[in-house]
């Protein structure tokens, strides 16, 4: 008896090590795990049945295969092997099932492919993800057959349908292969077997998820798939494209993955879904990259052309933002979190008084009666008169921020309320998931709920609300929409993003939000920051890093906490981030005290001023490339391949970017007087000494702002008069200089 005992706890210990880690609330989630699981049902798209050319859609051909184990030399490897169903009666089910897919023209470079794992095929609804009035089928590309593959022809490429064995193939306008999907014979040249492009049938449930592959080549870089902290460069990497509260900008997850991508072969693609989504850029297998789809349709944008073009196309499909107002460029003052009338006064009162230009100051969790329960009121001890306050500081060129969030505790006021009305995200009996009651931004009576409490605080004079949290939707969750969190997760940040944006335009009539989730979508509705950073060298990298990466995924205006926000910022790393804080879209310092330069010394408060006013300087160059931005979908903090795509170099630089087109940073990640940089072609003149430097690695030293900051030579730069906020610049007094 006791060894049965001991042999079945042996044998529990030993599932226990080997078992896949439970799923815990909130963290990310690697759709790629069940492409994996021998109990699913596989079907490989394996040839096009029929094509209808003028309306280019038709049926694929999807062969069915289950996984086995097979043992060699004493090693497991997984193998396929085609599968004969048993469904009964046999007559009523396809084996191979024929399933449908369409292609829609959109522009000039732009196609949906759509490819269906069912035959019922679903009617269309708008899509929050895209802009108003699009999708809307442009003039179709020219048809042609060229050596057994059905291509349709735009002004730049070529989208074909290779039709035994299927594949789709995507050429660039001089007719170069780009990419294709890859099948089961473009594995007899190597060992390793990966799966061709599939979807599965659930064992557990009969679910079904779809995962297109596509072929990567030699020397081809990626770049997108939203806020990412990892290398600029994709390649070599998986990403879960599944909104997170990852803590910080440090860890592959995310608080603003976006499905899209580009690539320096000439294209992009939007995976238009709101489902979870893994990308898997060669990392299981060099030349394969994998999209695993939770999603059972594969919803394509396929966009053709250098970045720009790119970018561009892009947001004209999921829209442009609206020109934040100039006050927003201008320096936000915060910590966490200020908790009085007084202390407001105060901090307005030193930013004059060590004159430092600055527009914002934003009071974070602490201006309610309990710090962080929501009940969108001043607390009347400490903020005994708030509208004369908001008046006062706006009469001294001061606009107010307001924190908050959509959880509310138990204790908080509008609990009950919430949980009478049914506006919050309920379980599957229709109760509650969290503890906390989470609004639920598909029903619209939440929304009208919530923006009543915003529109109190903005007909006061507030000037902007942050947009905290909302990473948190239960993926388990039921929402009004009908729909489960499977679906609503993702959404949920643009969902709750658009409510506070369009309320404030109601209101205010200005286009301005602080957000830290995000999902496709989201960038029509600036702005956005980076979320936790550490207060380390480290925590500076991987903030740029997340700068490019949003900003190659469509989002024109980004910030962050300049000198991270855990900690006190020592101040050898505050002062060398400054200059890059400054030199980004929107500027704020934020994080726990001592946040204000006057509390560290005399020589930092200087070296603050510096930073700001430069700039202030520099406005009239902000806000003419912010509305270029808005125009071409462009990012203000750029990476420097959007400007020199043919520079292979350009597409692997994470520590450096354009300001805009003419400006180019490198902030100094670590206590030196200097760095390397890569200069692309051309002249490049330093806008601090006015030394000039060429193309390639230059070892340049920083100027009296620690900082490399250059200029193309030739670049004409406008520049204004400093003012200590942007409501007293004298724009009459714009002048011009030239590099």
């Amino acid at each position: 008896m006791k060894k049965t005992v001991l042999f079945l706890l042996c044998i529990f210990v030993s599932a226990l090590c080997f078992a896949q880690p439970p799923y815990l609330q909130s963290q990310t989630y690697d759709v790629g795990q069940d492409f994996g699981d021998y109990s699913h049902t596989y079907f490989f798209a394996d040839t096009v049945k029929d094509v209808d050319t003028e309306s280019a859609s038709g049926h694929i051909v999807w062969k069915r295969h289950s996984l086995f184990a097979r043992q060699a030399f004493n090693t497991t490897v997984t193998a396929v092997q085609p599968l004969q169903m048993l469904d009964f009666p046999s007559t009523e089910y396809d084996n191979d099932p024929a399933l449908p897919f369409d292609i829609d023209f959109i522009d000039p470079m732009t196609v949906r492919v759509r490819v269906y794992t069912s035959p019922v095929v679903l009617k269309e609804k708008a899509s929050i993800m895209l802009a108003e009035g699009y999708p809307s089928e442009g003039e179709p590309w020219v048809y042609s057959n060229v050596d057994g593959e059905h291509r349709w022809t735009g002004a730049n490429g070529t989208i074909a349908l290779a039709t035994d064995p299927f594949r789709i193939v995507l050429y660039d306008a001089q007719g170069r292969m780009m990419t294709d999907t890859r099948t089961l014979s473009d594995n007899d040249s190597t060992q390793v077997r990966t799966l061709p492009f599939q979807f599965i049938r659930r064992s557990s449930d009969n679910r079904r998820s779809i995962n297109p592959v596509f072929a990567l080549h030699p020397y081809e870089r990626i770049v997108g798939c939203g806020e990412s902290s990892t290398a600029l460069n994709k390649v070599g990497q998986k990403l879960n494209l599944f909104v997170t509260d990852p803590q910080s900008p440090e860890t592959p997850d995310m608080y603003k993955p976006v499905p899209f991508f580009m690539s320096s072969r000439g294209y992009g693609i939007f995976m238009h879904t709101s489902a979870p989504v893994t990308c898997d850029f060669g990392m299981s297998h060099a030349p394969a990259m994998k999209l695993f789809m939770e999603d059972e349709t594969m919803d394509y944008f396929i966009f053709f052309g250098e970045p720009k073009e790119i970018l561009n196309a892009y947001t004209d499909l999921t829209g442009k933002p609206e020109m934040p107002p100039v006050w927003s460029f201008g320096t936000w003052m915060s910590r966490i979190s200020y908790f009085s009338q007084e202390e407001a006064y105060d901090i307005a009162a030193n930013l004059r008084k060590h004159r430092i230009p600055s527009d914002v100051i934003h009071l974070d969790t602490g201006w309610f009666t309990t710090d962080w329960e929501c009940d969108y009121k001043f607390d009347p001890t400490r903020f005994p008169d708030a509208q004369k306050m908001i008046d006062d500081l706006k009469a001294d060129g001061f606009h107010i921020s307001l924190w908050q969030l959509p959880y509310f505790t138990p204790h908080n006021n509008y609990y009950k309320e919430l949980i009478e009305k049914g506006l919050y995200v309920k379980n599957n009996k229709g109760g509650m998931p969290f503890e906390d009651a989470v609004l639920d931004f598909s029903n619209p009576e939440t929304v009208a709920w919530y923006q009543s409490k915003l529109e109190g605080l903005l007909k006061m004079g507030v000037g902007a609300i942050k947009v905290d949290f909302g990473e948190g939707a239960p993926l388990d969750g039921l929402y009004a929409s009908g729909m489960s969190g499977l679906y609503e997760h993702n959404l949920y940040p643009l969902r709750y993003n658009k409510a506070v944006a369009e309320i404030t335009k109601k209101t205010t009539g200005e286009q301005i939000m602080w957000a830290r989730s995000a999902w496709a979508g989201s960038h029509r509705y600036p702005l956005h920051w980076g979320g936790d950073a550490s207060n380390t060298d480290v925590g500076m990298a991987a903030t740029l890093r997340c700068g490019l990466s949003i900003g190659l995924s469509g989002f024109s205006f980004w910030s962050h906490d300049i000198g991270g926000f855990v900690q006190s910022t020592p101040e050898n790393l505050y002062r060398r981030w400054l200059p890059f804080g400054f030199l980004t879209s929107h500027t704020r310092a934020h994080g726990a005290p001592p946040t204000e330069p006057w509390l560290y010394n005399e020589s930092f408060t200087d070296a603050f001023r510096e930073s700001a006013e430069l700039k202030y300087k520099l406005m009239p160059y902000v806000i003419e490339q912010a509305q270029e931005c808005v125009e071409k979908g462009l990012p203000m903090l750029r990476a420097m391949l959007v400007e020199y795509p043919d520079d292979p170099a350009a597409w692997q630089i994470d520590d450096q970017y354009f300001f805009g087109s003419d400006i180019l940073v490198a902030p100094l990640m670590e206590d030196a007087s200097g760095r390397h940089v890569y200069l692309p072609e051309g002249r490049w003149v330093d806008y601090q000494t006015k030394k000039i430097y060429t193309q390639g690695w230059n070892e340049i030293e920083a100027g009296q702002i620690p900082c490399i900051i250059l200029v193309r030579k030739g670049a004409v730069i406008p520049h204004v008069p400093v003012a200590q906020s942007t409501s007293e610049i004298d724009w009459s007094k714009v002048y011009e200089v030239r590099y």
